[in-house]
């Protein structure tokens, strides 16, 4: 009777531990669907622990566009792209502890009619779990939790960096222009060096504008280019600039320009030769300004068609 209730008992924890499994397989496939692929969907907040909501909500709706192109986060996810949807198949979910698991996800992607490419790989991903207030949610995928987190923190210093040469353009030159309701400068990195002293060198292809606002348009009043080497120092979690070192104007331009920039000169002459680059980054960046401080829906240079942003 004693080996008999033993067994039973066995065979109930087997039972339990096999339900668990599928449980934990089903509920992976449920958390596949809600890995990011262009967007975070609202609803996905339910199926994320908080802060891992919280890490993608950033990435991708928090985090300013610097430059004239989408932010794509497919570097940190698989997803579907360019008409291809990732399929998910949960080959196996581990548990590490009461509250952890792993789930081995295989996806390969399928085209939009439902159809396989024969010659696309099945790739194997990690989905992480964490059980919150009885609830299984995603809480990292193949661990790319902390590669998002460094690049938010990474995007932040560079915010904090690019808002210190803004400041000092519309207050320091743009102020030498003739004035305007509003300035607005044009930031083109060429490129950055952390120096050990919290001092950091920024070689860049900078432009101020100044506009007056005429209904719905920004026109522009006056304005023109500043290239040169900026040097920032860390001012708390912020950063000033120290001294800018400009390109000179007329034939002492590009001899100038060369010993500033030194091995970075190629890199800022087609850069600052390339009008259509400067014309789409100027059109970002007025339309980031627009986006929090007012209501223009196009731009004008004096005697050019407006602009739409």
């Amino acid at each position: 009777m004693k080996k008999i209730l033993i067994l039973t008992l066995v065979a109930l924890l087997l039972a339990a531990c096999s339900d668990t499994e599928k449980q934990l397989q089903k509920r992976a496939s449920e958390l596949c669907q809600y890995i990011p692929d262009h967007e975070l969907l609202e609803k996905s907040k339910d199926y994320m622990t908080a802060d891992f909501y919280a890490v993608l909500d950033t990435m991708f709706n928090q985090l300013p566009e610097f430059e004239a192109m989408d932010h794509e986060w497919l570097y940190y996810f698989v997803t579907g792209n360019g008409g291809t949807i990732a399929d998910y198949e949960v080959a196996d979910v581990e548990k590490t502890d009461k509250t952890h698991a792993v789930a081995t996800i295989k996806v390969r992607q399928k085209w939009e009619d439902g159809s396989f490419d024969e010659n696309t790989d099945v790739e194997e991903h990690k989905l992480y779990m964490e059980k919150v207030d009885g609830q299984w949610l995603m809480s990292d995928f193949d661990g790319h939790k902390q590669d998002c987190i460094e690049n938010i923190a990474n995007s932040r210093m560079e915010q904090a960096r690019r808002d210190a040469i803004s400041e000092y353009l519309v207050k320091e030159i743009g102020s030498q222009y003739s004035p305007g309701e509003v300035c607005v400068p044009v930031l083109m990195i060429v490129s950055t060096e952390e120096k050990e002293d919290d001092n950091t060198l920024v070689w860049g292809d900078f432009w101020v504008f100044n506009y007056k606002i005429a209904h719905d348009t920004l026109k522009t009043v006056s304005g023109g280019n500043h290239s040169g080497l900026m040097t920032l120092r860390k001012d708390g979690n912020g950063y000033t600039v120290t001294s800018f070192e400009q390109t000179e104007d007329g034939a002492g331009n590009e001899a100038s320009a060369k010993r500033i920039f030194g091995k970075h000169y190629d890199v800022y002459q087609n850069m600052h030769s390339n009008e259509d680059v400067r014309e789409a980054v100027r059109k970002e960046q007025l339309k980031y300004w627009n986006a929090f401080n007012g209501k223009a829906r196009y731009y004008q240079d004096y005697s050019w068609p407006a602009v739409e942003l």
